[in-house]
């Protein structure tokens, strides 16, 4: 572990740990295509900030089953949140983008069975974090999964814009770089950049919205951006969206990747198959209509089974 400082002004420290850049990214159940899983509910911008993924046996039949790491990281969260969330891990990920810039994103796996991992470990793709849960019932079993372009948000999501500016849809950013350039090189990742649930960030944890800087693409390879800002709306990270770049741009879909990064009326469930994407259909749900994820949320909500917490799923 390093020590940076950051920005001018007084001099506010922080902790950056080393790590390899991930060679691409999977999906988190039925690694790596998600055989035997389907979406429930998709990502939408101000509305679902992430995807409900189900088991296609039906029921909570997925009650524990295993939840992969989408690509290789280093773990910043591993924690019972309790409230709308449950059992929380967030991984942090390197890697290099198709047009060569060093960018980081970080996953979120919520509403676990279990944590199979601590804050601080080194993860590979495909590594076992969890097991899929319902927050202890509150929720019908399912994995919640986030990916997120701001490195400060944690686990306080209602202080950040709830859009493209802070978060990817994740099944198009996962079909967008399955396998990404890598090397044996490590670099340097900011940690501890997460206020605590319902707190403020720090000044230095402020400072974390910038990108790499153009020092980490030089031969040595290894050095982070120091050089960090804050923007009107929250802290973002940068990212190289449009022409070239194999990802949409912002709030636009990439050719034949119609479900993930559409964004669906609030309220609707995101569809469960991808048009051009390796996901496979999933097969009917023996359950539909009489157990299936959404007649069962329902039915939790009308029974008060399920609270509205300040950063509820």
């Amino acid at each position: 572990m390093m020590t940076v400082l950051l920005g001018a002004g007084p001099a506010a420290a922080f902790d950056t740990v080393r790590c390899q850049l991930a060679d691409g990214f999977d999906f988190p159940c039925g690694k790596p295509e998600g055989t035997g899983y389907y979406k429930a509910r998709g990502f939408w911008p101000n509305g679902h900030l992430g995807e409900d993924w189900n088991g296609s046996g039906g029921g909570d039949s997925d009650l524990g089953d295993p939840i992969y790491a989408i690509g290789r990281g280093i773990v910043v969260q591993s924690e019972d949140i309790k409230v709308g969330w449950g059992n929380v891990v967030i991984i942090r990920h390197v890697f290099r983008e198709v047009t060569g810039k060093i960018e980081m994103v970080d996953s979120l796996y919520g509403h676990l069975l279990e944590r199979k991992v601590k804050v601080g470990q080194m993860i590979e793709k495909g590594q076992l974090v969890g097991t899929m849960g319902g927050n202890n019932g509150m929720y019908p079993v399912h994995l919640h999964l986030e990916v997120r372009k701001n490195l400060t948000i944690g686990m306080n999501r209602s202080k950040f814009a709830k859009d493209y500016s802070n978060y990817h849809s994740p099944t198009a950013f996962i079909n967008a770089h399955r396998q990404l350039a890598s090397d044996f090189k490590k670099y340097d990742v900011p940690i501890n950049t997460f206020a605590p649930y319902g707190g403020e960030l720090t000044e230095a944890q402020e400072r974390v919205s910038g990108a790499t800087s153009s020092a980490a693409n030089t031969a040595s390879g290894v050095a982070p951006s120091r050089g960090f800002t804050r923007t009107g709306r929250g802290l973002t990270i940068p990212v190289i969206n449009g022409p070239g770049s194999g990802y949409p741009a912002a709030g636009k879909p990439a050719a034949g990747a119609t479900s993930a990064s559409t964004a669906p009326a609030p309220g609707a469930p995101g569809p469960s198959t991808i048009p051009g994407s390796t996901l496979p259909t999933p097969p009917a749900d023996p359950n539909a209509g009489k157990g299936d994820f959404w007649s069962r949320l329902k039915s939790k909500i009308a029974n008060g089974g399920v609270t509205t917490g300040l950063d509820e799923k």
